[in-house]
């Protein structure tokens, strides 16, 4: 009875260890690399792939507008990077619906041809990232790791895990990985009044930040560039709406006479931003065809 006991929990114990491995110990499954120049990270069911893109969004750099200069120095960064040379990582904060999104996925529209390929991540998948930044390692390709809205809350392990792969792992990081993320935090991390309170000052005037500040910028610094997107003007807004009008098949007088209408939906929605603008233009363009087509 005993050996037919122990038989048993044998074979539960067998049953158990094959559901872990094929749960927790899965390798990153790899797409097909042809498929798309964009892919997203996913885990279903413990198990990690990287996912193809299949339409992956259109956006342009000359469909970006009054954001020249942080268009022009996110290129020239991307640029050296797929052709090998020195490049940082790159951290885009500040003011909702100016472009930081758009402006990594047109950077990718225009240097797909040359090798450049975007994998998005979640921020809670990021624990995973030194997973990602393996399986990629040996691809002749250029990948842009993605991750848009990045911010953490105390004591996040995503925190930690990319912190090491930016500038903190014994491990070199892959030369065809960076990081590009998106956040509305400049130092990713809340902070809190009470923090001030760790400030020391020397007799000479110097300042130390307490370590909990320190802690809060370190992550920042790792990445070597900072854009920085600000609040459109009227006139910045205005721009924006004209040419989103106009892409979308508006002649430049009827796209001149949408402007009252455009300056007061922006005032209704409180925000004057890229995003705002290409939002009228939908309603705008779409109101217009939908009316002239009841007419005929």
């Amino acid at each position: 009875m005993k050996d037919v006991d122990a038989s048993a929990l044998i074979e539960r114990l067998d049953a158990l260890l094959a559901f872990a491995q094929a749960t927790w110990g899965q390798t990153l499954q790899l797409p097909d690399w042809s498929a798309s120049t964009a892919f997203r990270y996913r885990r279903r069911g413990g198990r990690a792939h990287l996912e193809p893109v299949h339409q992956v969004a259109a956006i342009r750099l000359d469909d970006l507008r009054e954001i020249d200069e942080q268009k022009a120095k996110i290129l020239g960064n991307t640029t050296r990077f797929v052709r090998g040379l020195p490049a940082n990582n790159v951290l885009l904060t500040g003011a909702r619906g100016t472009g930081k999104s758009s402006l990594i996925k047109a950077c990718l529209n225009a240097l797909a041809d040359q090798g450049l390929r975007l994998i998005e991540m979640d921020k809670t998948d990021l624990v995973d990232l030194p997973d990602v930044v393996a399986g990629v390692a040996d691809r002749p390709e250029r990948f842009i790791v993605y991750c848009d809205d990045l911010s953490f809350e105390d004591g996040e392990p995503a925190y930690k895990a990319l912190k090491s792969i930016l500038d903190g792992s014994i491990a070199a990081t892959s030369a065809n990985v960076l990081i590009y993320a998106t956040s509305n935090r400049r130092h990713l991390l809340p902070e809190y009044m009470r923090e001030n309170l760790s400030y020391t000052h020397t007799e000479d005037g110097e300042v130390h930040p307490g370590e909990g500040v320190e802690e809060k910028i370190s992550l920042s610094e790792r990445f070597g560039l900072w854009l920085s997107f600000y609040p459109f003007s009227k006139d910045e807004y205005w721009a924006a709406a004209q040419e989103w009008l106009q892409a979308m098949g508006l002649s430049s007088e009827q796209a001149a006479q949408a402007r009252p209408a455009a300056l007061v939906w922006a005032l209704e929605r409180g925000s004057r931003s890229g995003r705002v603008a290409y939002q009228f233009a939908c309603e705008h363009v779409g109101a217009m065809r939908l009316n002239a087509g009841s007419q005929s």
